[in-house]
């Protein structure tokens, strides 16, 4: 599949969920070196209170984008992905604009793999560091 048909199917599998909700769109993949990421504006719909960016949306976009980033290494008529730990370091805040997610393989194994997502504003400054942990699961055939 082209870079072009891996963004379309993931921004097509987001409609009527989560990322559709908080307008999440995946802009870059490169699943060689098994990078993926994405966007999500910020505005009153993802701020906290304070009118600040919720710590829980970037956590969410850090799920989202290392959740879809695992299927580029599984089959997913054969394996499901599983979010088993997600860690999130809120470093600075932002009232409104774009964050820009970007999640990097660090291991890649059978059962489970790593990713870092670093969640940065429009200049690049790092907003969040967050890790997760997926595990991946053989699909049990129906009975």
């Amino acid at each position: 599949m082209s870079k072009e048909e891996i963004l379309a199917k993931y921004n097509q599998m987001s409609e009527q969920t989560l990322m559709q909700t908080l307008e999440i769109e995946y802009i870059d993949v490169d699943p060689i070196k098994g990078m993926l990421q994405a966007s999500m504006p910020v505005n009153p719909r993802v701020h906290q209170p304070m009118g600040l960016l919720h710590g829980g949306a970037n956590a969410a976009l850090a799920e989202s984008l290392g959740s879809a980033a695992s299927v580029l290494f599984i089959d997913p008529e054969k394996s499901a992905v599983l979010g088993i730990e997600l860690s999130c370091n809120h470093l600075r805040s932002k009232k409104e604009g774009y964050v820009i997610g970007t999640a990097n393989i660090l291991h890649k194994g059978r059962s489970t793999h790593l990713w870092e997502i670093k969640i940065c504003d429009e200049e690049g400054r790092l907003l969040s560091h967050c890790k997760l942990t997926n595990m991946i699961m053989p699909l049990r055939k129906a009975n």
